[in-house]
């Protein structure tokens, strides 16, 4: 009975031994991969975050491809993975910048725009030539509020995908100019309190100052900036205040 239970202990302890080896080794590879992939993001910049090309979409699978087998196969040497990383990051970046002095190197590697509908009418052959068919156009034609095809003027692929539409005169949003209105000046607003805490640069950028914030708020009844979860001020010196609201209860989306 004795030399059971050695015996198993044993294999547990053992098990427990290989298992936190390679936890370990997967946390130290992980980390390693997320960073670096986080470095290669920052220097790529926002633009391969936000609007993806079909070059940016491979070179992102491929590199998300290296850290997860990076991380995943210990078998694998770990360096290799980095190095794969950074040489498909370095590529990436130089393309970048050559798309941004080069014309031509921008056609080719981020594509360009193409129209779809011209006039109100269907240009079948350029369909064809984005690999799109009418239900794949119409979707994104409603995707973009439009479900009525005959209000679309002008419809426009865009190099990432995405689908610009120029609706109809007579369905284009009324503007103050089409109607000789005059509009107060409008800029960014900026965020002076977050969470209860006041942002000093972002008050001193609009030349303001934390008194002058208090007193402003003060006047909206608000002595005390814990029960403020945001509060925003304009170039019309306009402050807004949004409380904090744990107790409201959300609505139920209707199926």
């Amino acid at each position: 009975m004795y030399l059971i239970e050695n015996i198993v202990n044993t294999k547990i302890g053992d098990y427990m031994d290989i298992n936190i080896k390679e936890l370990l080794d997967v946390t130290v590879r992980a980390l390693s991969s997320l960073i670096t992939l986080f470095l290669v993001t920052k220097m790529l910049g926002k633009k391969q975050v936000s609007q993806l090309s079909l070059f940016d979409y491979v070179i992102g699978i491929s590199i998300g491809n290296f850290a997860a087998e990076m991380t995943i196969n210990l078998e694998s040497n770990e360096i290799n993975g980095i190095l794969a990383v950074l040489i498909f990051g370095v590529v990436a970046y130089l393309i970048s910048y050559g798309t941004i002095k080069s014309i031509w190197l921008r056609r080719f590697f981020m594509g360009t725009p193409t129209v779809i509908i011209q006039d109100g009418k269907i240009l079948e052959k350029n369909l064809r030539k984005v690999k799109f068919d009418i239900n794949d156009m119409l979707e994104e034609i409603r995707s973009n509020g439009y479900f009525d095809l005959s209000q679309v003027e002008f419809a426009v692929m865009e190099a990432n995908g995405k689908l610009s539409i120029l609706p109809r005169q007579d369905y284009r949003p009324v503007t103050p100019k089409d109607m000789n209105l005059k509009v107060p000046k409008e800029s960014l607003c900026a965020n002076v309190v977050i969470d209860s805490k006041i942002m000093f640069k972002n008050l001193e950028y609009m030349n303001k100052d934390e008194k002058w914030l208090k007193k402003e708020l003060r006047v909206k009844g608000y002595s005390d900036l814990s029960k403020i979860l945001l509060a925003t001020l304009d170039v019309n010196e306009k402050v807004t205040v949004y409380e904090k609201n744990l107790e409201i209860k959300s609505r139920d989306i209707l199926e």
